[in-house]
């Protein structure tokens, strides 16, 4: 089945990949580097924007004014590792502002409430996910957002929640690879920052870091829009499949 995935690879007109890790993997396979184009995913910049926490309506409703919140929305799944976000809440235990805020679900969701849960680390809230009409004030409602990626996923997978987070104006940490495919985004739009998987102490550190300094978090926020805006946008995207598709019909 492999031999006949990499003749097909190797054959199609173009293959298009969503980042610069899954591009590598094409070439390793030997696929002709012109047979490859990356286009990465995107959001919906013109629906999801900033929104000041003051003005967002979910943080009152959900107990979260005076909180400094650390978020994970969307989908926790066999790709993402989850023991170094609940060591680094059960650091984080006395810091009685600080609150991690799960919305979503996924097949790991329901074992970290219950690891939290059994180990007494109370400073996590879960909500459900969020009808598509309300991601502006959902993924407004953090401080920071956390995405998170197993190593060995790199190349396989690019969380596209990130794209969101960007939209939203907002910080985001990654846990995972330090030289994956977010990190690299982020070092270089100066939109987040990046710790390795099983850092719990590290991840606490950024975490502190990030509360302390809110003029970091600001300038990070408005760097995330920015690169969102210039790349990762909607309209951004689809004139790169137009390109992609034209090049590829015309060859």
């Amino acid at each position: 089945m492999a031999g006949l995935r990499d003749r097909s690879l190797k054959r199609a007109a173009m293959n298009v990949v969503i980042g610069e890790g899954m591009r590598k993997r094409l070439l390793d396979l030997g696929v002709d580097s012109a047979r490859v184009e990356v286009v990465h995913n995107w959001s919906d910049d013109e629906r999801i924007r900033p929104l000041p926490a003051a003005e967002n309506p979910l943080r009152g409703e959900w107990g979260l004014d005076g909180k400094f919140v650390v978020g994970y929305s969307g989908n926790l799944g066999r790709a993402h590792e989850h023991e170094t976000l609940l060591a680094a809440a059960d650091r984080l235990r006395g810091e009685r502002d600080i609150v991690f805020l799960f919305i979503g679900g996924g097949a790991s969701m329901d074992g970290l409430r219950a690891e939290a849960q059994a180990r007494g680390i109370a400073n996590l809230i879960f909500r459900p996910y969020q009808a598509v009409e309300h991601l502006r004030e959902s993924l407004g409602v953090p401080d920071v957002h956390l995405v998170v990626l197993r190593p060995e996923m790199e190349g396989l997978i690019v969380p596209s929640k990130f794209y969101g987070i960007a939209a939203a104006g907002r910080p985001t940490i990654f846990v995972g690879s330090s030289d994956g495919e977010i990190a690299g985004l982020l070092a270089s739009g100066e939109a987040g920052l990046a710790v390795d998987q099983g850092d719990d102490a590290g991840l606490a550190g950024v975490i502190l870091r990030l509360r302390d300094n809110p003029a970091l978090r600001e300038r990070m926020g408005q760097n995330a829009r920015r690169l969102c805006e210039e790349r990762f946008s909607r309209r951004a995207a689809l004139k790169h499949w137009e390109r992609v598709l034209s090049a590829a019909a015309q060859g």
